[in-house]
Parts: C-alpha cells; sequence; structure tokens
C-alpha cells in the first residue's frame, strides 16, 4: 500500500469513541485503510465479504455519496448476524476514491 497515492482522509470513530484522521490511499478499501491505521477491525476474512467483521456505521450525510450495498453485501451482514443500521457497511466493500475526502465512519460494536 505504500506505493498508492494519499489522496483525501477519512474521520473514523474507534469502539472507545476516539476520533483518527486517516489518509485515503488509490485503490485501497476503507477496511484496508481502517486495518493498516491499526483501529480495532478484525477484517478476518481479508475483504472477501464473506465474515462481517469490518462492520461500520456511515455517517448520514456520506451515505448517498458511496454505491449502495449489493446483495450480496447486505446477505452476508444478515447470515453472520450484525446488527444492521440504515448506515451499516462493511468497510472492505467501500474502495477509497479522493471524492470521498473527509469521510466520517464509525466502527461498528463488536457483535
Amino acid at each position: 500500500m505504500s506505493t498508492a497515492k494519499r489522496v483525501g482522509t477519512i474521520r473514523a470513530t474507534d469502539r472507545d469513541g476516539s476520533v483518527h484522521e486517516i489518509a485515503g490511499r488509490e485503490h485501497a478499501s476503507l477496511m484496508e485503510l481502517l486495518w493498516h491505521a491499526g483501529l480495532s477491525l478484525e477484517a478476518r476474512c481479508g475483504g472477501c465479504c464473506e465474515c462481517a467483521t469490518c462492520h461500520i456505521h456511515v455517517a448520514d450525510e456520506w451515505l448517498e455519496r458511496v454505491p449502495p450495498p449489493s446483495v450480496f453485501e447486505t446477505s452476508t451482514m444478515q447470515f453472520v448476524g450484525v446488527d444492521v443500521q440504515p448506515n451499516s457497511r462493511l468497510a472492505c466493500q467501500i474502495g477509497w476514491q479522493e471524492q470521498l475526502d473527509g469521510f466520517e465512519l464509525t466502527i461498528a460494536p463488536d457483535d
């Protein structure tokens, strides 16, 4: 990930309520960025959309700026049994883009 160009920042609130400013990088998913920043995100399946251990809550003002969840993403969250909220997403399914500069999210509680 070190060769990717830095583009923008993410404001991530961890499970303790602390806010972290994380650099966005081209060709990375939100899951990768959060994990590499050392936040408490298990990401057990490595981004394959199979475990939902990268469950996040997207800030309401950003929901319409990211593509809607796929049927596969929604099914994974339901199958694994996470507490799905209207703003629930899997961080592995959102690719970083320069247009997301300032993106805000909260890491979901452990389910």
